[in-house]
């Protein structure tokens, strides 16, 4: 679809055409009338995260994203094989018209549209396989992903989303993540469908910056304060729940604790406390994970009940079932709707204190102490008191006041028996590192002494020893300077390249390379990935040819130049940063130069072709011309300069 396009085409329902849409698909990218968003609602969160227009607040950047992804033609990502397929065909379900009713025809096509994914166009697997050789598709694409969202093109980022690629793919050769290069490229909407994805906000890069720190340094400063939020979007919205405030991170506070007064505490509810407390951290993050899905489930309902029509037809009494998750947690947040809202309150305020002291606890944590995983199965309960019926007996007595106005002060036994608990275990924890360090710190000098006490060695030799000692150094490197957590928890820390294996030589140098620098690569891979950006320049040109002189289709010209796009990007992740041959390097800029100036173009010539600007046309039909002339020899001297 054009990018160049009217209000009036953009704002319909992207699932049936109706008119004046109301409601909105965040991760979607689509708007939606109130019959169609009811069957999204009933879909659950996982499927559709859906949002009315028209109450309630949005943040600028999430609201600018939805309405760009859908202007530029997400909704052509979810119906992209929707015309290609014969209404003959088993289980095909034709589009809608606004008029059609919600059951079964509504409901029958999002559901094939939007939990089948029938009319997504799929990954050609044995094209990627043959063309790349990486042995995975999923790798391949989220290679790709990693170089699009650098660019505008939100839509393409979407496609391969859609088609396999991981949101949290971290690269080796460049030392981030999807997330990490649209944040230093200051692309916001691109940042929005990352988060909407699942990025993790909290990943490290090479260097050790999460997304927030990389949007400092280089000036976002609008969108480090975005990506603030979203690291702590779960226990803001349980807070804004609560008492309509959220944390003030500018200031340093990040969880907000809505002050209540101070009872006694009964039996029943200290028992209930110290339970929770005893959660393990893993089944504890999946319990504020429901908790936060239920106020979503609440406030949406809210609006819903005073905006839909018939606020019957459409209505979620209890958060849908996610088939992703075990039965035990999908009755257990099912069981969430029972609560009352004072109840309900109560859960939250007790959940939001133990967030503080687990976080307490985090911050206290030994330096040299593992994070340690919780083993326990998802099919175990994750809270008694919502996972048993039992439990709902037990505390039926408990008189709603007290469960409003609860203490924030956590009680004194439970808590000191979880800090021994822990105690004990870190103190172990740090005599078996001790031990561990000691003991890598010798094998590590053994194996550091035979290499240089070899005259260079044979290759044998350096293959052998080199991997092991790489492997300790790194170990007790890790061990020693762990990084400290950014969130709640600790983050996960990206990997990090490994240093070529002592004695490995580069193509040009008879001298072994040093630790720190990539080797050059070869030739043929060189030459295989040359020749893709060939074909792609060839399929640019074929398009043109075919399309002249009525250009009926002007689609074709800018997917035409992202491919070429991320061809060259995949030619420069096998180079190092520092290139010894100059002819080499001098190729390499000059394609990297018209890759960005040939997407450009080609913008331009499909604007110039729907605004129907004959002079403009032909201007940039030559501008083009030059460029793909460019890249092609750009790529000529590349492949004949690099040495065999």
């Amino acid at each position: 679809m054009s990018r160049v396009k009217s209000k009036a085409v953009t704002e319909v329902c992207g699932d049936c055409s109706a008119s004046d849409p109301s409601w909105a698909s965040i991760n979607r990218g689509i708007l939606l009338c109130s019959d169609c968003c009811s069957v999204h609602r009933s879909l659950g969160r996982h499927i559709s995260q859906v949002k009315s227009l028209r109450q309630g607040t949005w943040a600028p950047t999430i609201l600018k994203f939805v309405t760009e992804l859908n202007a530029h033609g997400a909704n052509s990502v979810w119906e992209h094989t929707l015309n290609e397929i014969p209404v003959s065909a088993k289980n095909f379900k034709p589009k809608p018209s606004p008029k059609d009713p919600i059951h079964p025809n509504k409901a029958d096509f999002i559901q094939a549209k939007h939990v089948k994914l029938m009319y997504v166009l799929k990954p050609n697997t044995a094209q990627i396989l043959k063309e790349n050789e990486c042995g995975s598709v999923e790798l391949e694409l989220s290679k790709q992903l990693h170089a699009s969202v650098r660019t505008t093109n939100v839509e393409t980022s979407l496609r391969l989303i859609v088609q396999g690629a991981d949101v949290n793919y971290y690269s080796k050769e460049k030392g981030s993540t999807c997330l990490h290069v649209a944040t230093k490229f200051g692309q916001t909407s691109q940042v929005e469908l990352l988060i909407a994805y699942g990025a993790n906000v909290a990943a490290l890069d090479a260097q050790g910056n999460n997304a927030i720190e990389i949007a400092k340094v280089h000036g976002h400063n609008q969108l480090s304060d975005r990506l603030m939020e979203a690291m702590y979007e779960v226990t803001d919205k349980l807070s804004y729940f609560l008492c309509g405030k959220r944390a003030d991170h500018a200031a340093g506070q990040h969880l907000l604790i809505p002050s209540t007064n101070k009872v006694e505490l009964n039996e029943q509810l200290k028992i209930a406390r110290g339970k929770l407390q005893l959660v393990p951290n893993k089944m504890f993050e999946e319990l504020v994970m429901d908790l936060y899905e239920e106020v979503d489930r609440r406030e949406t309902e809210a609006v819903w009940s005073t905006s839909a029509l018939n606020p019957e037809i459409g209505a979620v009494p209890f958060l849908p079932t996610n088939p992703h998750l075990s039965a035990t947690r999908n009755q257990g947040r099912q069981k969430l709707a029972r609560f009352s809202q004072q109840e309900f309150a109560g859960l939250i305020t007790d959940v939001l204190e133990d967030c503080k002291r687990r976080q307490n606890m985090a911050n206290l944590r030994p330096l040299d102490a593992p994070i340690r995983d919780s083993t326990a199965s998802d099919d175990e309960p994750l809270y008694d008191a919502v996972a048993s019926d039992d439990d709902y007996a037990a505390l039926a007595p408990i008189p709603q006041q007290a469960l409003v106005n609860k203490s924030p002060i956590v009680p004194a036994n439970p808590e000191v028996d979880v800090l021994k608990h822990e105690l004990q275990k870190s103190m172990s924890t740090i005599d078996e590192l001790k031990e561990l360090v000691v003991k890598l710190s010798s094998e590590n000098t053994v194996l550091k002494a035979r290499i240089t006490s070899s005259d260079g060695g044979s290759q044998h030799d350096d293959s052998e020893n080199g991997p092991q000692s790489m492997t300790n150094s790194v170990i007790v490197d890790e061990k020693l300077n762990p990084r400290r957590p950014v969130s709640m928890y600790e983050a996960r820390q990206a990997p990090k390249e490994a240093s070529p294996v002592p004695g490995s030589q580069s193509f040009h140098s008879a001298a072994p390379s040093p630790s720190h620098s990539k080797l050059m690569p070869l030739f043929l891979d060189v030459q295989k990935r040359t020749d893709i950006i060939t074909r792609r320049i060839q399929e640019l040109w074929k398009e043109i040819q075919d399309q002249m002189p009525d250009f009926k289709n002007q689609d074709v010209f800018v997917p035409c130049a992202e491919r070429i796009h991320l061809a060259i990007m995949d030619l420069n992740t096998i180079f190092p940063p520092v290139i010894p041959l100059e002819n080499v390097k001098s190729a390499l800029v000059q394609l990297n130069s018209n890759s960005l100036r040939i997407q450009k173009v080609c913008h331009d010539l499909q604007n110039a072709i729907v605004n129907d600007n004959l002079i403009q046309l032909e201007l940039f039909l030559q501008e083009v011309r030059n460029c793909a002339y460019d890249l092609a020899a750009g790529n000529k001297t590349l492949i004949t300069s690099f040495p065999k």
